[in-house]
């Protein structure tokens, strides 16, 4: 499921905004916003009909005409589209002013005829875990989903339509909850992604740290924390779905929406999970990194320490008084063996300090 999501070709989103003190319900469109691309699946009991639209006005043959239509929009860059739609549907204009603005957190409203869902469906913008957002409208007898561009999560869902009895998907809240579903259900596929990133990162510093390492960790956090930005609210709306009497809901289909709340609270707890294993790889790279360092110092002070007494050996050997001035003066500067004797009680003190340094555990 989750490849269909990481194979599309992903683009900057759209981030259209209405200047502040615009009238509510306003829709801002991007010119540079590519066409939008407009599908219809119609079906009933027996049968299941498919088109791509060459204009928003076309979805009108399809309505009152089926037990259940799905349109979907992918991109959301044209005003005149999404206004069209909802003309054709009724949607409330409020709503769809935060479908064209696709910065909104996942939410349930509920209207006098239908009700707007917003979720956020997980995917890769230039190889780094994102979300997308998707805007679901239900009514009595239609679902309208809107996306930010093309490539998704619901070719299951389409398949079980087109290949199964299609049974309880002759009902509108029981196809949205097919599609929350598979929202829902594509987060697991990322999660197991970022865990196996967690993993490769922990034996990368146990190995040999670097700067790099820290780089992909804070990436890391900030994937993690728009997950987690995406999946509460998400939670909660599928909580509201459940608890609250929403008339469009079936009680049937709330059975099975709190399967799908059950898979989004085990969401919760890993993105929560992972992101405290995240914040554990920062303090075991800094423990790492300064495990190194204490054994480079470690190192270097025996060195320096085994030099001192060399050092000063060496010293009181240099300091050259004649012998002949006085016999305390430096005797062993005229003796035959005076310079292998200098030499043996240097390497003599080397090998008794490492000797001992040995004995104490400081060496390893």
């Amino acid at each position: 499921m989750f490849t269909t999501i990481l194979s599309k070709r992903w683009r900057p989103r759209i981030a259209a905004r209405t200047p502040p003190g615009t009238a509510p319900g306003t829709l801002a469109a991007d010119p540079e916003a590519p066409p939008p691309v407009i599908r219809v699946m119609a079906y009933d009991a027996d049968e299941v009909l498919e088109e791509t639209l060459e204009t928003p006005r076309a979805i009108a043959d399809y309505m009152d005409k089926w037990p259940v239509v799905w349109v979907n929009v992918d991109g959301v860059g044209d005003a005149e589209t999404i206004r069209t739609v909802g003309e054709l549907f009724g949607l409330h204009p409020l709503a769809l002013e935060d479908v064209a603005n696709s910065r909104q957190r996942p939410k349930f409203e509920e209207y006098d005829k239908h009700a707007f869902i917003v979720v956020r469906m997980p995917g890769l913008a230039e190889h780094t875990l994102s979300t997308e957002q998707v805007s679901m409208f239900l009514g009595a007898n239609f679902v309208v989903t809107f996306q930010e561009w093309q490539g998704d999560c619901f070719d299951p869902v389409r398949k079980r339509i087109r290949e199964s009895t299609r049974g309880r998907f002759v009902r509108a809240d029981y196809l949205v909850y097919a599609l929350l579903d598979a929202v829902v259900d594509s987060y697991f596929p990322a999660l197991e992604g970022l865990s196996e990133r967690l993993d490769d990162l922990e034996e990368e510093i146990a190995a040999a740290p670097t700067v790099e390492v820290v780089g992909r960790i804070f990436a890391t956090k900030h994937e993690l924390h728009a997950l987690r930005r995406a999946i509460w609210p998400t939670r909660d709306l599928l909580n509201a779905l459940i608890r609250d009497p929403v008339a469009l809901v079936s009680d049937s289909t709330k059975t099975y929406l709190r399967d799908c709340y059950d898979h989004a609270v085990r969401i919760v707890d890993l993105v929560e999970t992972y992101r405290d294993l995240n914040s554990g790889l920062m303090e075991f790279y800094q423990s790492s990194v300064g495990h190194r360092m204490n054994e480079i110092m470690k190192v270097l002070t025996i060195m320096a320490t085994i030099f001192i007494p060399l050092t000063f050996i060496a010293g009181i050997y240099g300091m050259n008084f004649s012998a002949e001035r006085s016999p305390w003066n430096m005797p062993e500067l005229n003796w035959y063996w005076g310079y292998p004797f200098a030499l043996l009680l240097m390497a003599l003190v080397t090998v008794g300090m490492v000797a001992f340094f040995r004995r104490k555990g400081w060496l390893g």
